[in-house]
């Protein structure tokens, strides 16, 4: 499966038919457990979605998340912390994505590190065809303002956090990689620092040679259950589809692919394109310059580090502040390392940890 996860990454990232392969190790580096880490204490809850409701997949409501609470939280009942929001990727949960970034024990680690304590939340966000690419469609629900609006709402309604941008970070890998660059530019508002790893579908691109078996495959898909026969690659044409060109007029799944009786269509093609960071972030550089820090980073192995790359191109061109590293690895193969060493000790760093942030 991570083998599989990793073709879809580079064949979402070209958002066509036909998209190259690549072979490289994806086992996950897990880094040693650091000594006299203390346990931070894990909560498994639902969080109801207004955003979502009435979408045409019929699609969960209640979404599953994962709360990761501090060592001193129980201890220290009148302390405010900051949250991280951790987005997973396409083909797995937040339970999935929760055992490749290895936590609890890299939040343990780094805290044990000198990372300063917060609170971290890893929604869900799988969807019919596996995945919601963290958008707004009548199909899946609005996903983006799910995790912008409802799950940020619920965590500090129930939980005692700083409720402001600037002790809110936003962190996500691969689609959900898609997903923080996506919200992240929306959503200043919300969020005060970024980190994005080995983010997908950053460009738009033609559609490759027309597939007749393929598309005859994804005709004959009418329910759930026939979805779930189909391959990974195959899912996530239909997920790509439900999420960036949404038709409410055309059930069963009601979605339109850029291939129809082997001819391709350029409107479906044009609504995929316009769901392309690269092609839309000229118009949220005011968003992004609000931010207090933005970092990104990427395997040497992995295909996405082309586009991640011109991602941080276009940040530098307009002067906004980030950092961007490429690392050794492949697509997954660091993720629980960059995620211990990296991701919280960058929100540990930028966000704010007193109870006055504004």
């Amino acid at each position: 499966m991570r083998t599989m996860r990793l073709l879809f990454a580079v064949a979402l990232a070209a958002a066509c038919y036909g998209a190259p392969r690549i072979a490289a190790q994806v086992q996950t580096i897990v880094p040693p457990v650091v000594p006299g880490a203390k346990p931070v204490t894990v909560e498994h809850i639902k969080v109801h979605g207004p955003a979502l409701e009435g979408n045409l997949e019929g699609d969960a409501v209640d979404r599953d998340v994962i709360v990761f609470l501090p060592p001193s939280y129980r201890k220290e009942a009148s302390r405010r912390y900051p949250v991280v929001y951790a987005l997973h990727g396409y083909s797995i949960g937040a339970e999935q994505w929760s055992g490749e970034i290895h936590v609890p024990q890299t939040i343990e680690g780094a805290f044990a590190q000198g990372a300063k304590e917060m609170i971290v939340v890893l929604p869900d966000s799988k969807t019919m065809h596996n995945g919601s690419m963290y958008s707004s469609s009548v199909t899946t629900g609005d996903f983006e303002r799910f995790i912008a609006h409802d799950v940020v709402s619920y965590v500090d309604a129930h939980y005692r956090t700083i409720p402001t941008r600037a002790s809110r970070g936003l962190v996500g890998h691969s689609m959900g990689g898609y997903g923080a660059s996506r919200i992240g530019m929306k959503h200043p508002e919300v969020f005060g620092s970024l980190y994005i790893m080995s983010p997908c579908c950053m460009s738009a691109r033609p559609a490759g040679p027309p597939n007749p078996d393929l598309e005859k495959k994804l005709a004959a898909v009418k329910t759930a259950e026939d979805s779930a026969k189909l391959s990974f690659f195959e899912r996530a044409q239909l997920a790509t589809a439900a999420a960036w060109s949404p038709d409410p007029k055309n059930p069963p799944l009601y979605l339109d692919l850029p291939m129809k009786d082997g001819v391709v269509q350029p409107d479906v093609l044009a609504r995929w394109a316009a769901n392309a960071p690269l092609a839309f972030v000229d118009q949220y550089i005011g968003n992004l310059k609000q931010y207090r820090a933005i970092s990104m980073d990427v395997g040497d192995q992995d295909g996405l580090r082309v586009d991640a790359g011109k991602l941080h191109d276009v940040f530098d061109q307009y002067g906004i502040a980030n950092s961007f590293e490429i690392y050794p690895g492949t697509h997954t193969s660091a993720v629980a390392d960059r995620f211990q060493n990296h991701v919280i000790p960058f929100f540990s760093k930028n966000l704010c940890f007193q109870a006055s942030c504004k």
